[in-house]
């Protein structure tokens, strides 16, 4: 299952377990993770961005170390609300996730970035640490907010 319904993804999962947030970038991929009770999403690592075969296993061993039960992927929308080629990338990154076996769920992430970066420059982060954790952030961020409607849709 791939798609932007909230209820059918919470639908297609198993009740509760963890989820995995992912910022895919043209060269790298955000990675966060949230508990199993939909809490908390975390930045996890970041990978650069390889052969697809190869970003697919790092993220196959990561799903099944961290016993991972759905993934919640980024969808880079344009600021109307339409598709951009990015969009159209990030879509096809999704389908071809779907060997995985996981429910996917495609989030709005056009405000993620420009909040983490906010963030980390009023922590006074240098350029090179915001480099370095700007993507997980992201991730983080994009996954916190699907968990909190997840959440909100529960109760």
């Amino acid at each position: 299952m791939i798609g932007s319904d909230l209820a059918t993804f919470a639908a297609s999962l198993p009740m509760r377990g963890r989820l995995a947030g992912l910022d895919v970038g043209t060269k790298t991929i955000g990675i966060a993770i949230c508990d199993s009770m939909w809490t908390i999403a975390s930045p996890a690592e970041t990978i650069r961005r390889t052969k697809f075969a190869v970003d697919r296993a790092i993220l196959r061993d990561l799903i099944a170390k961290q016993l991972i039960k759905g993934l919640v992927i980024g969808l880079p929308l344009s600021l109307d609300g339409s598709d951009s080629p990015r969009t159209q990338s990030v879509r096809a990154f999704a389908r071809n996730l779907a060997e995985l076996e996981l429910p996917i769920l495609l989030w709005d992430e056009r405000w993620s970035t420009a909040a983490v970066t906010r963030t980390l420059l009023a922590a006074d982060a240098s350029r090179a640490r915001r480099a370095e954790l700007v993507d997980k952030m992201a991730a983080a961020y994009i996954l916190q907010g699907a968990i909190d409607a997840l959440a909100s849709a529960h109760t």
